[in-house]
């Protein structure tokens, strides 16, 4: 059975997707001071950091249309996949449900699933990467939805920022809590919640020491972890992320630790220096 698999651009492409015919990134629309950024291959992430502290007013993002969806899911795969980020945090899913409906009132015998990933980032890719190891394994469509959304179930997303004031003025963190962490270099721990939302975990007065109380929240959580593949994602900070590399991989032996540097939506959430880890 032929199969697609269409993810929003919050999550990262590995490098082998961007030639891979069975994998479609729809692009959100990023806007900054007025102007609009597709975040597909164009996105220059450089330049969209600059544009972003140089602008007094909070960067913005627009999920794509029912339309842009179905555009994507209108091909000759038996099986057709979608993962968005979490639809606590975005319209992207429920925008993805209703392509989906568009395609099956012309089209009703086709295998359509949308996955929510109560998460985002490099959590979208290694649900990708579930779903196309499961259909390369010669899995069922509904074996293949059944083992994935089983997976997201078992996903936890742990991530530091440098900076707060997007997560901030988007609404997804207090202005107290933003500015008290701010006026005393405090740098949350933060993680999703099961249903998709984001919480504190912990806190530390510098980047460094949240750092490391992150890695010890993800040793604490993560079992069986010699099976797992675990993703990193880090917004201009190839370093950092080396460093947690390591630490995980001493700390857990996982099978694989897949590092990304963020995409457009990831990096206006994560802004200059921060880290998304999922396990």
């Amino acid at each position: 059975m032929s199969y697609k698999i269409v993810i929003d651009s919050c999550g990262e492409l590995i490098e082998e997707w961007k030639q891979d015919a069975h994998i479609e990134s729809v692009p959100l629309i990023l806007t900054v001071g007025g102007e609009s950024i597709i975040d597909d291959r164009t996105f220059d992430q450089k330049d969209f950091l600059k544009k972003v502290a140089e602008c007094p007013e909070c960067p913005k993002s627009a999920c794509p249309s029912p339309e842009r969806y179905l555009r994507a899911f209108s091909c000759d795969a038996d099986h057709i996949y979608c993962v968005t980020l979490s639809a606590e945090l975005s319209g992207s899913y429920n925008s993805a449900v209703l392509g989906k409906n568009l395609l099956l009132e012309d089209h009703p015998e086709k295998k359509v699933h949308i996955f929510n990933s109560r998460s985002a980032s490099v959590g979208e890719t290694l649900i990708a990467m579930k779903i196309q190891e499961l259909e390369e394994a010669g899995k069922s469509f509904e074996e293949v939805v059944e083992e994935t959304e089983d997976y997201i179930t078992s996903q936890n997303t742990f991530f530091v920022l440098e900076n707060l004031e997007t997560l901030r003025k988007n609404g997804r963190l207090s202005k107290v809590k933003a500015l008290v962490a701010s006026a005393l270099k405090i740098k949350p721990v933060m993680a999703s919640t099961d249903e998709g939302t984001i919480c504190q975990l912990d806190q530390a007065r510098g980047m460094n020491k949240a750092l490391v109380k992150m890695v010890e929240h993800i040793v604490e959580k993560t079992a069986d972890s010699k099976d797992k593949i675990l993703g990193i994602a880090h917004c201009n900070c190839a370093s950092r992320a080396h460093l947690i590399k390591e630490a995980l991989q001493e700390r857990l032996g996982p099978k694989k630790i897949v590092v990304l540097d963020t995409a457009g939506v990831s990096s206006m959430y994560a802004n200059d220096g921060g880290i998304i880890v999922v396990v």
